[in-house]
């Protein structure tokens, strides 16, 4: 995950416009306060990125934890929700150290392709131990491995056309291709899992799932799971 890390540190190029940025974090903020259970919950957003409408998520819940593994993104978030006494700025190796059953709801979304195997299942332990007894694990943008590249560029090129920025779209997808990204795509890969799957992965872990009717943020064709305990601690 290291690698993918400090791309996603830099200067990238991972938005073809402004709008595209806004619109991508405000779709995912209305997404994951739909699955916050009240204004009381505490909520953790595992690997959140910029998180632009973090701010809109607090809004919805009590207290809102933004872990961020990318140190200058980190110190974006920390200086841009200062304001905002619901906000929480924590680094990856700080929810580790969190209170056991102490968190309503964990969203990790848009994270589980840029993992080893072994580190999405040292994720769910953590996961597992933050998690009140009632809590929910949301684990969202799952990538397909019957569903390729080509997908991502559709889902992206109706994005645009539906909110008004496909000129950006299309020339965007010209300098992804020619990227760093695309690159270091090719390079390393993206992890990808099915649904059974993934709820075997999630089953070991010992949380109960169940695949979303649908997927979190604009991809229709990446998939978003919903776990709680198996075995809810007493």
């Amino acid at each position: 995950m290291d690698e993918w890390i400090d791309y996603y540190d830099s200067t990238h190029t991972i938005y073809v416009s402004k709008l595209h940025r806004d619109l991508h974090f405000q779709i995912i903020a209305r997404d994951i306060i739909a699955y916050i259970p009240s204004h009381d919950a505490v909520v953790l957003d595992y690997a959140c990125g910029e998180a632009l409408s973090a701010g809109q998520v607090a809004d919805a819940c009590a207290t809102l934890y933004l872990a961020e593994p990318a140190p200058g993104v980190r110190g974006r978030l920390t200086a841009r929700f200062a304001p905002n006494a619901k906000i929480k700025v924590r680094s990856l190796d700080d929810v580790p150290q969190m209170a056991e059953g102490s968190v309503d709801l964990v969203v990790m979304n848009s994270v589980a392709q840029y993992m080893t195997a072994e580190e999405l299942d040292a994720a769910f332990a953590v996961v597992r131990r933050l998690l009140k007894p009632s809590g929910r694990f949301v684990l969202g943008d799952v990538l397909r491995p019957e569903v390729g590249m080509g997908r991502d560029v559709l889902a992206l090129v109706r994005f645009g056309a539906r909110h008004g920025f496909l000129r950006d779209a299309m020339l965007g997808l010209i300098s992804t291709a020619l990227s760093d990204y695309r690159q270091l795509r090719t390079r390393i890969g993206l992890q990808r899992y099915g649904e059974e799957e993934m709820l075997k992965k999630l089953a070991v872990a010992g949380f109960i799932a169940s695949r979303a009717p649908r997927n979190i943020g604009h991809n229709p064709w990446r998939l978003t799971f919903v776990a709680q305990h198996a075995h809810p601690p007493r």
